[in-house]
């Protein structure tokens, strides 16, 4: 669990060191600002993505069938959403922020990030989130190429000239962890620990 804790910070520091990497000259006037080395940031993201995927997954996995309906009630959760609809909230956000990356069209399916409609069950929460994730996975291997747009995107406060495929990346992990904590909670209250917190 500590290593994930640390995970939004160093994602943070990525994302702010390939931004400075790419616009250092244009706005430091730096002569001796560092090219962006694709291969190590592309390896570095995947590490992460691969790290986030895998608690988040196994902790929606943990979480009973029967149990994706639960919102807390006691205390200020009014209008908040249920642990199912959370993780297809991540999911698409994933999908949304992985085509920008991309330089494609989001999915029609994601709507307003809450996720297709059909996609109900356990089984098929699980699939659409795997699914985000193998297009952020798509994304990451596409860093340095330069024959793919990245397209900015209208969930996110980077715009066309600062938007960057590491950046929405990074911006995607850095959102699906604050999930993972939510999840968490929901996760303990109706007694599941997380698999992450198991010795």
């Amino acid at each position: 669990m500590r290593k994930f804790r640390w995970v939004p910070i160093v994602m943070l520091w990525l994302a702010v060191g390939n931004l400075s990497a790419q616009t250092g000259q244009r706005n430091f006037e730096t002569r001796d600002a560092t090219p962006l080395d694709a291969q190590r940031e592309r390896r570095a993201l995947q590490s992460l993505l691969t790290i986030v995927q895998q608690q988040l997954i196994s902790a929606v996995d943990a979480m009973p069938a029967d149990k994706f309906g639960f919102a807390p009630t006691d205390g200020e959760f009014k209008g908040v959403r249920t642990f199912g609809q959370m993780v297809k909230h991540l999911s698409a956000t994933n999908y949304i922020l992985a085509a920008a990356a991309l330089g494609e069209e989001p999915p029609t399916d994601a709507g307003d990030e809450v996720g297709p409609e059909s996609v109900r069950t356990k089984a098929e929460i699980l699939d659409y989130l795997n699914g985000s994730f193998a297009q952020l996975a798509k994304a990451v291997k596409a860093i340095g190429q330069t024959n793919v747009a990245v397209n900015p995107s209208p969930i996110s406060p980077l715009k066309k000239g600062d938007v960057t495929r590491s950046a929405l990346v990074a911006e995607a992990l850095i959102h699906a962890c604050d999930h993972y904590g939510q999840l968490v909670e929901y996760l303990r209250m109706n007694g599941v620990v997380p698999p992450a917190s198991r010795p």
